[in-house]
């Protein structure tokens, strides 16, 4: 059985048909470090299932900051939902942070066989509950916890995060600045 088929049921059950009409509107890709796969201001056509590297989404201001809102590790679906769902250009960068592998799903595709796809349909509402979760959850830390429980949080939900993303780029998911975050770092003995 193929291991993407069983990712998938582990979400919501679908046939191996169902699983063979996502794999003919997807494409295996190989996406180099620091690729935009989601330009701002792009309206997206793809959803993705990196199954290999790390991803960042942020956003930037217009005098270039950045804010990193999610990070991306194997195995996750990414794609600027609202902008999808909408079709309106992406308010968000979605930029590979090393190289990746991932699927490339044809959203449009997907839609359509989602309205004659029981299966699909119950896998794509799954989908969108878990990222809902994962949002609602990400709202909640950063409203009630503190930059160290936020930045121990990280850690206990990718242990490695340390060697995967850069200190600057943590350190702007956290709401901190680099400087902060070693601060936080040195305090707690986590250098």
């Amino acid at each position: 059985m193929h291991r993407n088929f069983k990712f998938l049921n582990s979400i919501a059950s679908i046939s191996e048909n169902s699983f063979k009409a996502i794999a003919d509107i997807s494409e295996f890709i190989e996406v180099p470090a620091e690729t935009h796969v989601v330009k701002l201001g792009e309206i997206p056509a793809k959803l993705y299932m990196l199954v290999d590297g790390s991803i960042r989404c942020y956003i930037s201001t217009e005098s270039g900051k950045e804010f990193n809102k999610t990070f991306y590790f194997p195995v996750s679906f990414v794609g600027s939902l609202t902008a999808l769902l909408r079709q309106n250009p992406s308010q968000f960068v979605f930029e590979t942070l090393s190289d990746s592998k991932m699927y490339a799903v044809d959203y449009k595709k997907l839609m359509e066989l989602c309205r004659t796809n029981e299966d699909l349909k119950e896998f794509y509402t799954r989908i969108l509950e878990l990222l809902y979760s994962k949002y609602e959850a990400r709202l909640v830390d950063q409203i009630s916890l503190d930059a160290t429980q936020r930045y121990k949080k990280l850690l206990k939900q990718q242990p490695n995060i340390n060697q995967l993303v850069s200190q600057y780029h943590i350190a702007s998911y956290l709401g901190i600045t680099p400087v902060q975050l070693s601060r936080i770092r040195k305090k707690n003995g986590l250098i």
